[in-house]
């Protein structure tokens, strides 16, 4: 198969389409004609025809001798461009009269069931139609008439028209070739704009962007489409940036507080309880660096959608209280309330392990900004279909201008105001990837110095 172009591909489509309308079109003019001539011949034959009928005269008294005296004077003192051959054989089908054109020729007497119709056959080799007329007298044939006219122009008519119709059909489709291909050219550069547009963006350069057509057609579409497509690549590249950025720092944190605290512990001799002190103190930052590392596996994982669901019954009443027992020792070390309200036992069909991360960093979150003596609350409750868990908290809330920000990854809002409470910023958006992937609605309200409140819907 030979390789075309986008631009020669459409060109040729074209010329095939094209090509075979005009061979149709070349088809019916050819037809048209060649019905036409015939016909013309056909009604002159007739004439000729109708006109001899009314000069022959028939002699009874004769044995039915045909009289063409008017005939013969005529054809003798007549010029004629295109010669009609005439004639006559009696009811013994011997030759009576004949025009002086056909000189040593005679018109070829073919079966009666040919008489008045139209024959097509040669004399001399030269092509001719005749007709051949029977002659009656009460009902009795006594002779025949025969007209006959050459074919010879009207052959050489549809022969020109033909050979010319067959010579113009290539040139056409070669012109027409070439102005598609033309055209497909001037209506495909969109398209070569796109591709070299496309060329020049890379990694490093994605703020380039397709110039859209001023047709808003396909090619607008397509065009419109691309450069949407491009901003979601870039805002995933910025995202992936920012990430690797935060999660360097915040590996790094941790990583320079373990080293500081050793190479404090190894300039001098130290007590045992100074040794005690500082290998505690590594082994929180330890446990830290765990947890974030363990927190961004996560959050990759969710990422990049790898996350299989395991669907079972979750018993949200259970799974609540065993996350309490679980972060029981800072509720007590704040003296945190506890408020729970389960009217009956609540579950739901969904991944018990995703399910329990998101309610355990809603509720970790809670606890973290719950001022001494907090008092957090939750409630489990049934609306129509969905299953809704309420957990809200009287803590430090979080600024209204803050709160689209939050599920960014490594987003903390206002640290500096709380030195005091230590976190990664990963939480929230753990919880929201979670949330997409189980078609769980997440909602949060909050306000500063008023507690945040956050709305789970499950199906």
């Amino acid at each position: 198969m030979f390789s075309f172009s986008y631009k020669n591909r459409i060109a040729f489509n074209y010329i095939l389409s094209t090509g075979l309308l005009i061979s149709v079109v070349f088809f019916v003019i050819y037809k048209i004609i060649n019905f036409s001539v015939n016909n013309h011949i056909n009604d002159d034959i007739q004439t000729e025809v109708e006109k001899h009928l009314e000069e022959i005269e028939i002699d009874r008294n004769n044995t039915y001798l045909i009289q063409v005296d008017q005939w013969r004077a005529r054809e003798h003192n007549t010029v004629n461009v295109n010669p009609v051959f005439v004639q006559f054989l009696d009811i013994n089908d011997k030759l009576i009269d004949k025009s002086p054109n056909l000189k040593g020729l005679q018109l070829k007497l073919y079966k009666y069931q040919l008489d008045n119709q139209f024959i097509d056959t040669y004399l001399n080799k030269k092509p001719i139609r005749q007709i051949q007329v029977p002659l009656f007298d009460e009902k009795k044939i006594v002779g025949h008439l025969f007209v006959a006219m050459s074919l010879d122009d009207a052959t050489m008519i549809l022969t020109n028209l033909r050979n010319t119709l067959y010579i113009a059909f290539p040139l056409i489709l070669i012109v027409l070739f070439l102005i598609a291909r033309l055209i497909a050219g001037r209506s495909i550069k969109p398209v070569t704009m796109i591709t070299e547009t496309s060329r020049r963006i890379t990694k490093d350069n994605l703020k380039d962007r397709i110039v859209l057509p001023q047709n808003k057609d396909e090619l607008f579409v397509l065009s419109k489409t691309i450069n949407d497509l491009l901003d979601r690549i870039e805002n995933a590249v910025e995202r992936e940036k920012q990430f690797t950025s935060d999660a360097s720092h915040e590996l790094r944190t941790p990583l320079t507080v373990l080293k500081g605290t050793l190479e404090v512990l190894i300039r001098k001799s130290r007590t045992q309880a100074e040794y005690e002190d500082k290998i505690k103190y590594s082994i929180t930052e330890v446990n830290r660096l765990n947890n974030l590392v363990d927190q961004l596996l996560l959050l990759a994982r969710f990422e990049n959608q790898k996350q299989s669901l395991k669907i079972e019954k979750v018993y949200l009443n259970a799974l609540i209280l065993d996350i309490l027992t679980l972060y029981s020792g800072k509720i007590n070390t704040k003296k945190i309330t506890i408020n729970h309200s389960f009217s009956k036992d609540y579950f739901i069909e969904s991944d018990n392990y995703l399910v329990s991360i998101i309610i355990s960093n809603i509720i970790s979150n809670a606890i973290k900004y719950s001022e001494e003596q907090g008092e957090i609350s939750i409630i489990l409750s049934k609306k129509e279909r969905k299953t809704i868990c309420t957990i809200s908290d009287n803590g430090i809330g979080i600024a209204a201008e803050d709160l689209d920000k939050i599920f960014n990854p490594f987003y903390r809002s206002s640290p500096t105001n709380h030195p005091e409470i230590k976190g990664s910023g990963l939480g929230l958006s753990i919880v929201k990837k979670i949330a997409q992937l189980l078609h769980t609605k997440f909602e949060i309200k909050s306000k500063i110095n008023h507690g945040t409140v956050v709305i789970l819907s499950f199906d």
